[in-house]
């Protein structure tokens, strides 16, 4: 590097990008890990939730293969359900998916005459799993992305930190020091010449 002025001036203005970088991907991280530790309570809720939906949906399912008998066939005419969307939203940057099933009135696909209340139950119920998996692969999805940018926010906050800002601040002090001595050289060259 050559020790001029404009060099120095370049280094300085490095340095104070280099510093707000890093206090920005500080921020950007703060921020990302207060999202995820929020996703992480919200799972931590809904996997009680789901635990007791999945529960109850096998017992109303077992009563019903006890009431009516094995219910395969009644389970093959029910319809493949593709009511679930995907939306984006932007947190930092990082695109974290929103999952929705779309609100379609109550349709039981059989008759009733065929059927008893218990596989009536049995449908709501799966219904009500259907939307709290739907919810959780929303929000593990989520906490991936989440974890993935943390850590590399992390990353880049570190190498700005520990490589990049003391690398500038060294070149700055190694051309101030070097432009002070090529100073003193000068004015003491000026006073000889006085002297002379």
């Amino acid at each position: 590097m050559l020790i001029t002025k404009g060099n120095l001036l370049a280094s300085k203005e490095s340095l104070r990008l280099a510093n707000l970088g890093y206090e920005l991907m500080d921020r950007k991280r703060i921020i990302l890990m207060q999202e995820l530790s929020k996703m992480m309570d919200d799972v931590k809720d809904l996997r009680e939730v789901i635990d007791n939906a999945y529960e109850e949906a096998y017992i109303a399912l077992q009563k019903a293969n006890v009431s009516y008998g094995v219910i395969d066939r009644i389970a093959q005419l029910m319809p493949v359900e593709e009511d679930i969307k995907i939306v984006y939203r932007s947190v930092m940057g990082i695109e974290i998916p929103k999952v929705s099933l779309e609100d379609k009135p109550l349709e039981i696909p059989f008759s009733l005459g065929i059927t008893n209340s218990k596989l009536d139950d049995v449908y709501l119920k799966m219904r009500a799993v259907k939307y709290y998996t739907v919810k959780l692969a929303e929000l593990d999805n989520g906490m991936y992305r989440l974890a993935k940018a943390i850590e590399k926010s992390r990353k880049r906050a570190n190498a700005l930190d520990r490589v990049v800002i003391p690398n500038l601040e060294r070149d700055i002090k190694t051309i101030s020091e070097a432009l002070e001595e090529k100073e003193r050289e000068e004015f003491l060259r000026m006073k000889m010449v006085k002297k002379l």
